[in-house]
Order: structure tokens, then sequence, then C-alpha cells
């Protein structure tokens, strides 16, 4: 691999020249701006273990294209042991860096193309599975990060991406050339999109003949002429623009995933990099193979999250000297099972995966929406806990600022003692840190990432395989079938 560790996927970025957006200004290098670098350094941790001798066997894979070694992120799931693999990483990624680590979406959308592409070709005559293994060759022998765009903006949301009053409501071809296409539109909540090298363009929905335009799957550098980015804004934010670094709780790492709007306008994709183009008929597939991927890592990387909170409201109660009630051991323990059934979900539906025509493997799909059904729930109530055990003191902090005042620092040292032997600071430091995990961006992305709890809902219920549920209830009651 290339980029064989952290600094030199850091050291990568400032060699590139996207066009990004904060605050209406324009970002020159994301790896030092305080509102991305912390997302740079998430980013990187994942390069970091891939190089340690503890975790390589988990951070890393054999190319099956190739027979290198490659980073796990750039991997097309060979087996069931990949599957899991992955599951274990995530996890691990999660409560190192206690936040969202970013390579997860380019990945999914890696293995869902790699098999759609197979199929379609199968049914089409196309080539598109060999133009997209010249192009994953070489992301993973550059070990280079993917996002994976495939949230469109949608619009009127009644409406269908070809009914749409505004086209580029859903990215879509404008112009067919000889040696590629033209494309415009925008992808809006992508993951680690500013410090990423290439972009991964897939459609976010099922796609009928009428939208054959919108049938799109291509790939592309970040800094094309004609892509650019908007950062968002996260719960916080300012206290990282004023380089604070105790009040912002998580002051290495960043809130969440870093999320950006991708604007495409008129960008030239060349043939080599389209592995879509109009076959209609596989956009369900391609975005149910995706959904089922995603929506596997959240009790992993969640669940990692949940491990780095538990352990934060445990500390909190050390603190304030309430660790030994009973009430208190109660809720921790439920938090810990909560956070143990949830993983539980990701190792079950990646245990029960299965190879596509491709041979690479898919996870359970319906034990994945049940998994990311799950957290849409267990998150939340793990939250739930560690605020109603930290109590009021997480709402009504002093400020880094008044700490270290001269004015007023010795009365907020003296009023927010716990234990006689802790430092205030340290008590601060732990509940901004809870704070940071419990409130805001975080939260949301654990509902709405991988899509909304109806969009599992709406799985579970499909792969319900109800007619079959009938039958053996029939049978047992003695009803002719």
């Amino acid at each position: 691999m290339k980029l064989a560790n952290g600094a030199e996927y850091i050291e990568s970025l400032r060699r590139l020249s996207p066009k990004i957006y904060y605050k209406g200004k324009r970002i020159k290098d994301v790896t030092r701006h305080p509102a991305t670098a912390p997302h740079v350094r998430s980013a990187a941790m994942t390069y970091a273990l891939a190089n340690k001798e503890k975790y390589k066997d988990l951070a890393t894979a054999a190319s099956h294209l190739t027979g290198r070694t490659i980073s796990r992120f750039t991997h097309v799931h060979q087996n069931i042991g990949d599957l899991i693999g992955k599951i274990k990483l995530l996890r691990l990624l999660g409560q190192k860096t206690g936040t969202c680590f970013q390579r997860c979406v380019g990945l999914d959308g890696i293995n869902a193309v790699y098999s759609v592409a197979y199929e379609i070709d199968q049914k089409h005559g196309t080539g598109y599975l060999e133009r997209f293994k010249a192009w994953l060759i070489h992301i993973q022998d550059e070990n280079r990060m993917v996002v994976g765009a495939m949230t469109d903006p949608k619009g009127d949301r009644s409406k269908s991406p070809a009914d749409q009053p505004d086209p580029d409501q859903y990215v879509h071809v404008v112009e067919r050339r000889k040696d590629g296409v033209v494309i415009r539109g925008a992808k809006l909540h992508m993951t680690g999109a500013v410090n990423s090298h290439d972009i991964l363009v897939m459609p976010t929905t099922a796609l009928d003949e009428r939208s054959k335009n919108y049938a799109i799957v291509c790939a592309m550098p970040i800094d094309t002429p004609g892509v650019t980015l908007i950062f968002g804004r996260q719960a916080g934010d300012d206290r990282r623009d004023h380089r604070e670094r105790i009040d912002v709780g998580k002051p290495r790492f960043g809130v969440v995933g870093g999320e950006a709007v991708i604007a495409f306008e008129d960008v030239f994709v060349p043939n080599e990099r389209i592995f879509m183009n109009g076959e209609t008929d596989h956009t369900g597939t391609l975005v149910y193979r995706f959904a089922a991927h995603h929506r596997a890592n959240y009790g992993a990387c969640k669940t990692g999250l949940m491990d780095v909170l538990t352990g934060a409201v445990s500390y909190l109660a050390q603190i304030q000297g309430t660790a030994q009630g009973s009430h208190i051991k109660d809720k921790v323990t439920e938090m810990i099972h909560l956070s143990e059934t949830l993983y539980s979900s990701s190792i079950a539906c990646s245990a029960e995966g299965n190879p596509t025509p491709s041979g690479a493997y898919l996870v359970d799909t319906m034990l994945a929406n049940v998994c990311k059904q799950n957290v849409t729930r267990f998150h939340f109530e793990v939250a739930r806990l560690a605020t109603d055990i930290a109590g009021g003191f997480l709402a009504t902090m002093p400020s880094e600022y008044d700490l270290k005042s001269e004015d007023v620092g010795h009365l907020v040292k003296k009023y927010f003692v716990g234990v006689s032997t802790i430092p205030v600071e340290d008590r601060i430091k732990i509940g901004r840190l809870i704070e940071a995990l419990t409130g805001g961006t975080a939260m949301v992305e654990s509902m709405h990432g991988a899509g909304s709890p109806q969009a599992q809902r709406i799985m579970i219920f499909r792969e319900g395989k109800l007619g079959e549920k009938i039958r053996l209830a029939k049978k047992l009651a003695g009803i002719p079938q």
C-alpha cells in the first residue's frame, strides 16, 4: 500500500486541490483547518492501525485481485471471515476515536458496485466489472480513501426523479460523448467527503426506464473540475474554530463524520470510470445491497462509541462519589447489555452472509436491517442512561475560560469538586466528552445514517417471510394449506 500510515495519508491530502467551502469561505488545507482537521485525524486512525502489528490482521486483507496486502477498507469480501473481520475492526475504531472514521460508506459502495457490475455484464453484455476492477486495483494499491456518494437531495419526494421540476435534484447524465459522460446534480450528507481522495457516485433509489439518465455509477478524484464541496456545521464547531481544548469534549477527533454537500456542475467522467450507465433494472439491487452492508456496520461502530460513553459516565460517577450506588450499577449494567446486544446483531448478520453470483459476500439482509433498527433505539437509550447518571452538571458546566480565569477560576474549582483526589478539570473534561457523545449530530446520525428507521421497517416487513410463517401456523393448527 502506498499510503502506509496516518502521517502519509495526511500528507497525501495536502497534495490535492479540492474546492471546499465552510461558513462561506474556501478551505485551502483540510488537514489544518480547525473544522476539518479532527475528521482527518479520525480517518487517519484507519491507516495507523493497519501499520501496527497488533491490529494488522483486522485492518488489512489480501486482495483477491492481486494477492497484495491492502487496507480492509478497500477489500471485496470473499468469505464470512471477511464480513466478521470488518465488524470487529469497526468496533475497535469506534473505541479508538469515539467518533466516525468515515471509510465505511466507500467500502460498502465498493462491495455493492462490484457484485452488481458483474450481474449487469452477465445480463447486458457490458464490460463494467473489468473497468471497476482496474479502478479498484488503483484504489487498493494507493490505499486511497473513497467517499461513497449515494444520497440525493430528492427535491419534491412525492415525485420520481424524472418528474422533478428541477432535474438536478438527483444526479443525472446531461450529455453523452464517445469518451464519457457529463453529470450534474448533488449528493448530501456525505461522510468524510472533504478528506477523501475519490468519489464513488451511485443512484439513491430504484429507477424505472423513464429515469435512465439517473442510473449512473461512476468514480472521480475529489478535485475533479466542476466538483464543489460544502462542509456542514456541527454541534460545538465554534468551540473548535476558537481552538478550545476542554470544551470540545474530543479535542483530537471529530464529532461525527464531517458531512458535506457534493455538487456536480457539469462534471466530465471518462468511460473507464463508468460502472453503470442507464441499466435501471439493476439500480434497486445496488441500493439494496449497499444499504444492507452499511446497516450491518452500525451495530459495530456505534457499539465502539457506546463503550467509550459507558466508560466516561462510569468514571464521572466515581468522581462524583456515586459509583457504588445500586441504581448506578444497574444503569451501567443496562448500558453494557444494550451495547453487547447491538454488537451481536452485527456479528449475526455477518455470520449468516452468503456469496453473490460475483463471488463477493453479502450480509444477511434481514438481520442487517434489524441491526440498524436496534441502533435507532439502543444508542438513544444508552445516551439517556448516561445523561441520567451524569446529572444536571452535564448541562450547566462552566467553560474552560471560566475554569482558567484569574477572577472566577477559584470558584469553579471550589464548587465543582467531587472526590477530593480527582481534579475538577478532569470532571469537566469527562463531562464535555459525555456531552459530545450524547448530543447534536452524533445522535441524529445514529437515527438517520444508512436510512431512516422507516426504511429498515419496510425491509424487515418485506423480508419477514410472512407467507411461510402463516403456513407454519396453519399446519400446527390443523388447517388445510
